[in-house]
């Protein structure tokens, strides 16, 4: 009797956890599963500079009106022929427009970018200022970061939770390391990135 009970209970086991469900007269009936959509791939932004190219894939899923509004900025053709003008030893930055004019490079980086900003501050808790990074700068209230970037040369945790971070270089750190005051974007373009 214990033998039939045991076996009994194990033949149960074994059929709930099959992957058919019987539906009465109907038959058969697959189970349903929740349908996962597919992963976008994450935009990849290239720089073109006389030192190089740089590579930014830009993290949409953690700052989705701010990708978007950088993207849209670079089909405008608008960091072409911006010029760097921040170097320090742990970043370097871009995206002034007054910094066209070279005349003018005593007040490069003071106009804050375009305006108006983005209007949201996209700080996420599990992306941090290490080297690579790429974030929005702004000038006091990370909701009206606008068209000025820096990528990181090092780690920076003083940053961490105060900006958003966009994305992170892929390719051309080197580049990005001997990046220097006035040097000149090229070119800015956007391509697909590699599904994950």
């Amino acid at each position: 009797m214990k033998r039939q009970v045991a076996w009994m209970v194990m033949a149960f086991v074994a059929l709930a956890g099959s992957a058919l469900v019987w539906a009465g007269a109907a038959g058969p009936v697959a189970p349903v599963m929740a349908a996962q959509a597919p992963q976008e791939p994450n935009p990849i932004l290239v720089l073109e500079t006389a030192r190089g190219s740089i590579e930014i894939e830009l993290l949409r899923g953690d700052a989705p009106k701010s990708v978007d509004y950088i993207i849209a900025l670079v089909q405008k053709n608008f960091y072409r022929g911006l010029r760097f003008h921040r170097v320090e030893r742990a970043l370097v930055q871009v995206g002034d427009p007054a910094s066209r004019d070279v005349s003018k490079q005593a007040w490069w980086g003071r106009s804050g970018g375009l305006s108006p900003g983005i209007g949201v501050a996209e700080i996420s808790k599990k992306l941090i200022h290490v080297r690579g990074s790429v974030g929005l700068a702004h000038t006091g209230d990370p909701k009206y970061a606008s068209s000025q970037f820096y990528i990181m040369k090092d780690s920076s945790p003083s940053l961490n939770g105060k900006y958003a971070i966009i994305g992170r270089v892929r390719a051309g750190m080197p580049v990005v390391d001997t990046l220097k005051v006035a040097d000149v974007i090229k070119q800015a373009t956007v391509k697909e990135g590699v599904r994950k």
